[in-house]
């Protein structure tokens, strides 16, 4: 992140166990939420592929899905479960995609079905990219049908800015519907109001 000109603002407490789910810009968000806490990931099977992130992903563990195969999700979805066992939180982005910061996705809810299960607490939690200058986020963001290198290039080009990112307070749920509404509403909430803003 130091490399990169990135500065973190953490607020809230991460969670050291459990589901942890998040609203996902780009790429970067796992260099962001790798550098905040111990977690193993989940993430789409075409970032094994990419050149440093895929490295850095497989380096720590992450978990692949295929999201047009059901074999694939189900086998996934098996392994969110014996890694919630563990110790560290599983994180995933249930927006299925990243996006240009201007609403969060409704999300999935299969990979919650694990955490439900097990009773394990579930903690939402919010990224948001700041530039001093003033630059919007979405100029960091990577989403739509954006090829990987050119944004690389264009997110160095943007001066230093800050990755913020608020934890929410772990919550069970009983039911994997009433978890993906619920950590949705919850980091709406924290994106657009003052959860992000330091005290």
């Amino acid at each position: 992140m130091a490399s990169l000109g990135i500065q973190a603002r953490i607020t809230g407490r991460a969670p050291t166990r459990g589901l942890l789910v998040s609203n996902h810009l780009s790429h970067l968000d796992i260099v962001i939420y790798a550098a905040a806490l111990p977690c193993c990931m989940v993430s789409k099977v075409e970032i094994a592929r990419w050149p440093f992130f895929g490295k850095l992903a497989r380096a720590a563990g992450t978990i692949f899905v295929d999201r047009s195969s059901r074999t694939s999700a189900e086998i996934a979805t098996q392994e969110v479960a014996e890694r919630l066992k563990g110790p560290v939180p599983v994180l995933f982005f249930p927006e299925g995609t990243s996006t240009d910061g201007s609403q969060v996705l409704r999300f999935h809810s299969r990979l919650f079905t694990p955490a439900v299960a097990a009773a394990a607490p579930v903690t939402a939690a919010a990224v948001r990219y700041v530039v001093e200058d003033g630059t919007p986020e979405r100029e960091l963001c990577w989403y739509g049908d954006m090829e990987f290198l050119p944004h690389i290039w264009k997110m160095l080009g943007v001066g230093g800015f800050t990755a913020e990112v608020c934890f929410g307070e772990p919550q069970v749920y009983t039911g994997r519907r009433a978890a993906a509404d619920a950590t949705q509403a919850e980091i709406e909430a924290m994106r657009t109001g003052r959860a992000l803003t330091l005290q």
